[in-house]
């Protein structure tokens, strides 16, 4: 299995070049055979989040330092150049979601939440701003609050969830015009810092919020307003100062896996009902220093250590839970892991 791998260069005070390549295990297993680092395929100043075209050889990298977007074309094997230029979106640009005509761009530095579009070729041909969120707490105290837009999940056609940290705010759009058109907004405790999520195969959307480090449910009514439904603490075993990162699930959506920075653990929670109920099952050693990034793929979870500058594979026993270290290579700064097909 090939993966790209997403890092901090110098300027965001990183090891890396610009995006590498890692292969791991063989076509079946992650947890079996060698995990190698191949080295830098392009050279980017800190691509933090890679995200490949649905349809085309063409990958889009957040230059998060530059609060810029970058297009990649696949020339070769193991080859990747620069389709066209660097595109200005915001300050701190941290994810990608990417279409077949456009690209939703959340930016942690300012709370932009940017729609690019997409040429034929996949090229990068404008873009346009969504409104700015604003603060449902303003007024709690007289320390004013940024936005932080953090990430963008599909949950229906037409439909785009955005998370936003500073804010606490799950904001819905309306895609396929211009701009985004914003539908609604749902708001989460205060402080709880909304970072990432994903759509469950029952309708129900799972948000991890990184600062207070629960999991939140969301799923919505019958009039399509989205509503919190359920939630847990992601486990008794987090300290205070830890951050959640990365949310996956299992292969079969029966277990979601979410990352904890500081104690550098994984939060295991059973999903069990229609969805709504979700509860911890176990919290388990990640191998790494600061596990921004995981993939559950077959029988392993891979897990970047941002800070220990290393990738490593948990294999994960018969009840889903991660397990031992079944590999480990170094890899400068990762702090996105990416999947070819």
């Amino acid at each position: 299995m090939r993966f790209l791998v997403g890092g901090y260069t110098t300027d965001m005070d990183g090891t890396a070049d610009g995006i590498g390549l890692l292969t791991a295990g063989d076509a079946d297993s992650t947890s079996a055979g060698a995990l190698s680092w191949r080295g830098t395929l392009a050279s980017a100043p800190s691509p933090s989040w890679v995200a490949k075209h649905p349809t085309l050889d063409v990958v889009y990298a957040t230059l998060e330092g530059a609060g810029a977007v970058q297009a990649f074309r696949e020339q070769g094997p193991d080859q990747w150049v620069a389709l066209g230029q660097p595109t200005p979106v915001g300050a701190a640009p941290c994810h990608i979601l990417a279409g077949r005509e456009r690209l939703f761009v959340t930016c942690w530095g300012d709370g932009q939440v940017v729609q690019v579009e997409l040429d034929a070729d996949g090229g990068i041909r404008g873009s346009a701003t969504a409104d700015a969120a604003s603060d449902p707490y303003a007024g709690y105290d007289q320390e004013p609050r940024v936005s932080h837009a953090h990430q963008s999940i599909v949950v229906a056609p037409g439909v785009v969830a955005t998370t936003d940290m500073g804010f606490d705010l799950v904001r819905f759009w309306r895609t396929g015009s211009r701009a985004p058109r914003l539908m609604q907004e749902v708001t989460l405790p205060r402080g709880s810092g909304p970072r990432h999520g994903i759509l469950h195969p029952s309708g129900h959307l799972y948000i991890v919020a990184e600062l207070s480090c629960e999991l939140f449910v969301l799923a919505p009514d019958e009039a399509g307003m989205w509503h919190v439904v359920g939630g847990t603490p992601l486990g008794a075993g987090t300290l205070d100062g830890d951050t959640a990162a990365e949310l996956a699930p299992s292969p079969d959506a029966t277990l979601l896996y979410a990352g904890v920075r500081g104690s550098n653990t994984i939060a295991v929670m059973r999903v069990a009902g229609d969805g709504e109920a979700v509860s911890p099952l176990a919290l388990v050693e990640a191998g790494v220093d600061w596990p921004r990034h995981h993939l559950v793929v077959g029988d392993g979870v891979l897990v970047a250590g941002q800070r220990s500058n290393d990738v490593v594979v948990l294999a994960v026993d018969a009840r889903g839970i991660p397990g031992r270290v079944a590999t480990r290579t170094e890899v400068p700064s990762p702090t996105c892991l990416l999947r070819l097909p």
